[in-house]
């Protein structure tokens, strides 16, 4: 008989990290993902892994990038504003192409904000919160299975492309708890860390810098940087369809939000409205070429979020021509959740 857990979200994150060969973790406390270290710093020291608790975010994010450079794989996490603070070594990570998976359980803003769940940091995780042009890949799970399945994931798709990689939920996804199924981790083939820094001694000297000062060096650097994003749009897009194959209206949303937005799905159906979802998975790369196909023959879209808009924008450089894109969002405040009633009110609008 299959094993099942019955767990909240945060952990079952952390359990799967460790399943994937994270034994080096920093980080500092914030609500709503304080479990993360919590449960990291109770295993990790039994496993002969390092559990640090940082001074700070800034110290947590570039004890990260120390570890990654020396070939271990590692994790910190945080809740929005600690993932604001991380934004210059992120930046860092990216420029010296270094792996590493940075988690954040997004909570309200802007500023302080309060710890109730948003997704509003949608632009600063897709687009590249610090400075210069680059990418981060970007995991977006809507369920404690996802949590625990996308986390192991995200290890590997960094090794693999050399980037950080972001698990991007919120407090619903990560307080939450529901039973899911460990996977034994897959089989997956990874490049040699062939570039790792190293002590002193004979052979190639190896040096991991994300700065490039010779004439033409830095330019060449970013363009190499870009051909990896390009790849990764071409391999690496994730998405869910949910009842698209006869849809004449499409709903998308992602994460915690497209959770209350398939139950409304399923209720417009059963008042005999044609409607299905699209959900991306990943949010960098974002699943262009799957919504171009959908809006191929559904004209009409809705995006729905737990902000006043981010996703959208993104959505609507990736439809078909001549397709209509609509918004419903709630930014955040106590009691924002959306009920499906509401967003069923929404798709009855649009239709």
């Amino acid at each position: 008989m299959t094993k099942r857990l019955f767990m909240k979200g945060n952990e079952a994150l952390a359990m799967a990290a460790i399943e994937a060969g994270c034994r080096y973790y920093f980080g500092y406390p914030i609500t709503p993902q304080s479990d993360i270290p919590e449960y990291m710093s109770r295993e990790l020291p039994g496993l002969g892994g390092e559990f640090i608790q940082a001074e700070s975010e800034i110290a947590s994010i570039n004890m990260l990038l120390g570890a990654s450079a020396a070939g271990v794989r590692a994790m910190t996490s945080s809740s929005s504003p600690g993932i604001s603070l991380k934004q210059e070594g992120i930046s860092y990570m990216a420029g010296a192409e270094l792996p590493g998976v940075i988690v954040n359980i997004c909570r309200s803003g802007p500023g302080l904000g309060g710890i109730d769940a948003s997704q509003a940091d949608y632009f600063q995780a897709v687009k590249g919160g610090g400075h210069g042009g680059y990418h981060i890949i970007v995991l977006a799970p809507s369920s404690v299975q996802e949590m625990y399945d996308l986390t192991m994931l995200a290890f590997d798709l960094s090794d693999i492309y050399r980037m950080p990689a972001m698990i991007f939920g919120d407090s619903v996804i990560g307080q939450m708890k529901e039973s899911l199924t460990p996977n034994p981790r897959p089989s997956c083939v990874l490049p040699p860390k062939d570039w790792i820094v190293r002590g002193k001694g004979d052979g190639e000297q190896r040096v991991v810098k994300s700065l490039y000062l010779g004439d033409g060096e830095l330019e060449a650097h970013n363009w190499k940087l870009h051909a990896r994003y390009a790849e990764l749009k071409e391999k690496e897009a994730r998405w869910e369809e949910f009842m698209l194959d006869d849809a004449e209206f499409l709903v998308t949303a992602f994460g915690s939000a497209a959770r209350i937005a398939k139950t409304a799905v399923m209720s417009a159906r059963e008042q005999g409205l044609k409607v299905g979802l699209l959900r991306p998975i990943t949010l960098f790369p974002f699943p262009e070429k799957a919504y171009r196909t959908a809006t191929a023959r559904c004209k009409k879209v809705l995006d729905i979020e737990l902000n006043a808009g981010q996703m959208v924008e993104d959505v609507r450089l990736s439809v078909a021509a001549g397709t209509d894109v609509f918004f419903y969002g709630r930014p955040p405040g106590a009691g924002s959740l959306p009920t499906p009633e509401e967003l069923l009110e929404q798709i009855r609008k649009f239709y």
